[in-house]
């Protein structure tokens, strides 16, 4: 009984964190909201990234336990440019190896969690994406002990009951 509590709970935890993100979204509109639109409805966000332009790009995860990574474009006018959720298969189709962990924290944002393998000299990052049938499903991204992508890979792994 516990168990299925705890369940729903974050469930409808999920359920509440991304009504609250499309209620959000809908209410900014890129050229006329603007930064402090942004961060009223999103608070700090998780990293900052200047941008050659003048812009900023300001990143918003929804990981550990989402399935949504926000990079939201806000101009040197303080005009919001733009909002996207960077994890999509084409973002996870642009990592290549020789990338450095810079490059991949840039384009799909902070990881659900990093794991280290010291046989293989590897380290992974992960991250969620929606679920399919009973079963969580995470992109992963290979880096070598340099800090440079070796490869990718998507794993799954069966929900419980």
């Amino acid at each position: 009984m516990r168990k299925l509590l705890s369940f729903l709970l974050g469930a409808l935890a999920l359920v509440g964190l991304a009504g609250c993100d499309a209620v959000n979204m809908k209410d900014l509109k890129p050229g006329v909201s603007t930064g402090y639109d942004v961060r009223d409805k999103f608070g700090t966000p998780g990293i900052e990234w200047r941008n050659d332009d003048g812009s900023v790009t300001w990143e918003y995860t929804r990981q550990p336990q989402g399935t949504e990574c926000f990079m939201i474009t806000v101009g040197p006018d303080n005009i919001l440019r733009s909002i996207e959720n960077v994890l999509t298969p084409a973002n996870f189709a642009r990592v290549q190896p020789g990338w450095t962990k810079d490059q991949v924290r840039r384009l799909l944002g902070k990881p659900r969690s990093v794991q280290k393998f010291a046989l293989k000299k590897e380290e992974v990052w992960d991250w969620r994406l929606p679920p399919e049938f009973n079963a969580n499903v995470f992109f992963n991204v290979h880096f070598d002990e340099a800090g440079v992508v070796t490869g990718t890979s998507r794993s799954t792994e069966q929900k419980s009951n």
